[in-house]
């Protein structure tokens, strides 16, 4: 038997949570059995980057500039349904949200 394993990652929670939902409500209409959205660690990217500013004394204070980025993760099992897996090949998915499908025996 085949389960479908989807990961979702995405900069944007409230996107990534609303496709995941649309992906599980679907899923359920069709009759095959999912399990998720499971969250998976969110991985935190950050960057520091030194400016320097010049004052009147002609020495330079070095001042820092912060910036992070978050990806979440979501990952959803499909039971063997090959109607659901054709669904999800259509839907709609935004830009910012990224899509992994691979298939795994159990």
């Amino acid at each position: 038997m085949q389960r479908a394993r989807i990961k979702l990652w995405s900069k944007d929670q409230e996107k990534l949570e609303d496709t995941a939902k649309n992906i599980r409500e679907m899923v359920e209409k069709l009759g095959a059995s999912v399990r998720g959205p499971i969250p998976l660690p969110t991985k935190k990217l950050k960057l520091y980057v030194m400016k320097q500013i010049k004052t009147g004394t002609g020495h330079g204070n070095g001042h820092f500039d912060k910036w992070s980025m978050r990806i979440h993760k979501r990952v959803l099992e499909i039971g063997e349904s090959e109607r659901a897996l054709h669904q999800i090949m259509r839907l709609q998915i935004p830009e910012e949200v990224n899509i992994e499908v691979t298939m795994r025996e159990i």
